[in-house]
């Protein structure tokens, strides 16, 4: 787009409209074929253009190539080497199914800019040539005359030049759910945001009421709706946190795996001057016996243990990695509308000069009543009250639709606002219909952001003090009421005095500092106007709004949701910070903060839209520090609170509906959007989608990530903690320089690692949130998986354990046969026996560790001894496997194994005793310490 017509589009906006054809090039009969042409190659087409992104092949081959897999790769390739086919082969197949099973979960790409194109018209009706014609929307080129009208969705940003009763919903680009007033009136303010322009409509959006004439500024990439597509487009995939620490976990047990195998190479060359390839093939066994090969399909299937449980709670993870975010997220920006509030505005009080009223009941829903101190009222024998509630639902264009069974919630067509007039009045016992045809409309004067007042015309079929023809206005509480010169009071209208004006407005700054919205209903008996043209279509809103009556106060909220108070305060427990991050105003955000404790404070900061933008970055991260509540904000703003957040160190969780939330939530750590009113656009740019729209949701979706987290650890105990039972004996080999038989043989470790610790392992990975998890802070993004406390239990306090037990088990089997009085032997039956015995003692041991190894402080039989199904039957396999190795004649010379007596068996079955005993004393201990 040349500089000089860019100039020319954003003077569009100021200009009258008489202006706007000249400035755009282009008159009421439309561009020429010959003009469109012209501009067609100079602008190009109205579509969103799209980043190339990563293809299929990719994404599957970098499932089996990250570091992790890569080690297996290496693991199985030396399995192979060392002359054991059949163990290459099972650690390859364990990549293998891992790298498919994450293809396939993670498969679903982001779709965005797919979703984004959906939201977009294909047909546009524009004026070309002088004569009205049906184009693609792509077609469309600035300087385009487009016509719009009730039901069109609009294909490029546009100046209204002409209007009638224009309203168009903006919720896909504001999050505002109210519609919003147009007309073709210059914009005078140029601090005023574009979105906020009256005379400004906008691709993305939809007609929700009139007509207008509109000259196409903007296209494409260019448009508000162009510029979020592309801040969504050009963010690049970050890692997850628990990705970044696999990766380093991957590093780590590498290079433990190798310091083993290197440093057992060099004892059995150098110690037992072994030959340099028999060394060799006995340090690459150790080193496959330090790969946790089972870790990628543990973290997997706890990852997708935990999406099937957070589905159950109404939250559908498409990235398996982000449950374990959530787990990590130290801060949650959320919206207001919906998530927080139950997105139903209820009426629950009703004020006029002489008394207060309040209404019962939430929602849609007409359940409730009207009360005066706690007491229902009837307010057909309350005529001021009645005639308020007749006046304010037929004032109104909004309707309310009860659930079917396609749709199983109360919706609304209209304003909400409006819709919940409409409920008031049925609560009241209100026949919507008879009160219709009570007082026919004849006529309307629209809302407008000037007049801050809507007024309807109405002929009643029965007269109200002698009137016949009336006018209704409903609007802010101090616009209309300064233009009322009387009261309705008890059927008879009296002087309105100054001092009954401040007490309306005393109540009017009250229920507002409540964050409630107000409206001050009014009528006018026009009959008695003499001065009115006798044409009921020639009034104007200046002649109908003067001298009119006041009838009261009409209050209303859209209610928090029950749950989410609790949520709230449970992370509050959990050291997360909510920031509130909303289109609505400051006052009303503040309020709803305040009143389910997302900010605790006497004074919490409000920032809105246009503050922010003044901002620099520092400013903003300062604030930060502090409560703070953004409303008004513009999607590049909230997109700009995420940055800013992860940049001070933060895991954010950023929820939204709307296309203007896309780019924040996929910036954020977590995106979040919500089911049921969210766009096609936040579905796809989110990590979670909550099926409920509700904020409770994402606590409990944060305890799941939590588990996971820990059950990671879990797992790694239990694996290490074996490791150093498998290294010991070497070590014992290895130091006594073949005086003491090889205890384990390689094989046999392998047959632990592949066989034996899986099963139980894997089930570590789907055990359920600890009780006083989210009593706990999130933990930090330096803390490591594999950390200093984690390596002193597993390959210290719990391996030396093991390791004590196992080598007990070697030596008993001796004594058993009265072979420890000379050498032992390093062949035949006892000493198969004897390594048999070893292997055993492992497994029997990890019986007891990974009852251990469930919880890390509570005790093991507080939570159920049999209480996980899948650990129950990874012992029931463990045991089992022991018993094909100790008793099938075709295992006895692959794994060096041979049959053991019953005394062998009672050594075994006391092994897990001490395990689970010592540890209980020490979780005992830690319990009474803290």
């Amino acid at each position: 787009m040349s500089s000089e017509f860019k100039e020319s589009i954003q003077k569009l906006e100021t200009y009258v409209a008489d202006n706007v054809y000249q400035a755009a090039g282009t008159s009421p009969s439309g561009l020429t074929s010959d003009q469109v042409a012209k501009r067609r190659k100079e602008y190009g087409f109205n579509r969103l253009k799209e980043v190339k992104g990563e293809s299929v092949m990719m994404t599957f081959i970098k499932n089996f190539t990250s570091m992790m897999a890569l080690l297996l790769w290496i693991g199985g390739a030396v399995a192979f080497f060392s002359g054991t086919l059949e163990l290459g082969v099972a650690i390859w197949m364990v990549n293998l199914i891992n790298g498919l099973f994450s293809f396939f979960q993670e498969y679903r790409a982001s779709q965005a800019t797919e979703a984004l194109k959906k939201m977009l018209p294909s047909y546009a009706r524009v004026i070309r040539d002088g004569r009205e014609d049906k184009i693609l929307a792509e077609e469309l080129v600035p300087g385009d005359v487009m016509l719009i009208e009730e039901g069109d969705a609009i294909s490029a940003d546009g100046r209204i030049v002409s209007a009638t009763d224009l309203q168009v919903n903006q919720s896909a680009l504001t999050g505002e759910s109210n519609p919003v007033r147009k007309n073709s009136n210059p914009v005078l303010d140029d601090k005023t945001d574009r979105l906020e322009f009256k005379n400004t409509v906008f691709a993305g959006t939809s007609v929700s009421n009139g007509s207008a004439t509109v000259v196409v500024s903007r296209i494409g990439m260019e448009t508000e709706f162009g510029k979020i597509a592309d801040l969504t487009q050009s963010m690049e995939e970050e890692k997850s946190p628990l990705q970044r620490e696999l990766d380093k976990l991957t590093k780590q047990i590498s290079l433990i795996a190798v310091s083993v195998g290197i440093f057992f190479f060099i004892a059995a060359v150098f110690f037992v001057k072994q030959p340099l390839a028999q060394a060799f093939v006995f340090a690459l066994g150790m080193i496959v016996a330090f790969i946790p090969e089972g870790l990628l399909p543990t973290v997997t299937l706890s990852l997708a243990m935990a999406v099937q449980r957070m589905a159950k709670e109404h939250a559908l993870v498409k990235k398996l990695s982000s449950v374990e975010t959530l787990g990590a997220t130290s801060v949650i920006c959320s919206d207001k509308t919906g998530t927080l509030t139950q997105n139903e505005m209820t009426v629950n009080h009703l004020w006029t000069l002489k008394q207060e009223y309040e209404v019962s009941g939430q929602g849609y829903e007409a359940k409730g009543a009207i009360e005066r101190d706690g007491r229902p009222v009837n307010p057909e024998t309350e005529e001021g009250l009645d005639f308020l509630l007749r006046a304010a639902t037929l004032c109104s264009n909004a309707r309310v639709l009860a659930p079917t069974a396609d749709n199983p919630r109360y919706s609304v067509l209209g304003d909400p606002t409006e819709a919940c007039l409409n409920v008031v009045a049925e609560k009241a016992g209100i026949n919507l219909e008879e009160n219709k045809a009570w007082a026919p409309r004849i006529r309307e004067l629209p809302f407008d952001s000037s007049r801050k007042r809507m007024t309807t015309i109405h002929r009643l079929k029965q007269a109200v003090n002698g009137a016949r023809f009336i006018s209704l206005t409903k609007g802010a509480p101090k616009e209309t009421s300064d233009l009322c010169s009387s009261v309705y009071e008890n059927g008879q209208l009296r002087e309105l005095t100054d001092q009954e004006r401040s007490r309306i407005m005393e109540a009017n700054d009250a229920y507002a500092r409540q964050g409630l919205r107000v409206l001050a209903v009014a009528y006018r008996d026009l009959d008695k106007a003499s001065h009115l043209p006798q044409a009921l279509s020639a009034y104007t809103a200046e002649q109908i709004e003067a001298d009119m009556t006041f009838l009261g106060l009409v209050v209303m909220a859209d209610p928090p949701r029950e749950e989410v108070a609790a949520a709230v305060a449970l992370c509050h427990q959990a050291s997360i910070r909510i920031v509130m991050v909303t289109g609505d105003y400051g006052l009303t955000a503040v309020s709803i903060a305040k009143r389910i404790g997302i900010v605790r404070g006497a004074n919490p900061r409000v920032v809105t839209g246009l503050e922010l933008k003044e901002m620099s970055d520092q400013e903003l991260k300062d604030i930060l520090s502090d409560e703070v509540v953004f409303a008004r904000v513009a999607p590049e703003q909230k997109y700009r609170v995420v940055t800013a957040l992860q940049e001070l160190g933060h895991v954010v969780a950023v929820t939204g509906d709307g296309v203007n939330d896309a780019p924040a939530l996929k910036k954020a750590d977590i995106g979040v959007a919500m089911g049921i009113t969210g766009t096609d656009v936040a579905k796809e740019s989110a990590d979670m989608i909550l099926t409920d729209d509700n904020f409770a949701s994402i606590v409990r979706a944060v305890e799941e990530g939590r588990a996971v987290y820990t059950n990671i650890q879990k797992f790694l105990t239990y694996i290490f903690n074996s490791n150093t039972s498998e290294a010991v004996p070497s070590a014992a080999f290895l130091f006594s320089k073949g005086a003491i038989p090889l205890p384990l043989t390689v094989m046999q470790i392998l047959a632990i690692d592949l066989g034996t610790d899986m099963l139980p392992a894997l089930g570590l990975g789907v055990e359920d949130p600890e009780a006083g998890i989210m009593q706990r802070p999130p933990r930090k993004k330096t803390d490591a998986l594999l950390n200093r406390k984690l390596l002193v239990k597993a390959f210290i306090w719990y391996g030396l354990m093991e390791a004590t037990i196992a080598m007990g088990a070697f030596f008993f089997t001796y004594a058993l046969a009265g072979g420890l009085g000379g050498d032992l032997a390093a062949s035949g039956q006892l000493y198969r026996q004897a390594t048999t015995m070893t292997l055993g003692a492992i497994i029997f041991c990890q019986l007891g560790m990974v009852m251990n190894t469930r919880t890390q402080r509570a005790s093991a039989f507080t939570i159920g001894l049999l209480s996980n199904k899948t650990i129950n039957f990874g012992m029931f396999f463990e045991i089992f496997l022991f018993c094909l190795l100790a008793y099938l004649p075709i295992c006895h010379g692959l794994f060096n194994t041979a049959a053991i007596g019953w005394q062998h068996w009672l050594y075994l079955l006391l092994c897990p005793l001490p395990i689970l005993g010592i540890e209980e004393i020490r979780k005992a201990y830690l319990r009474k310490r803290t």
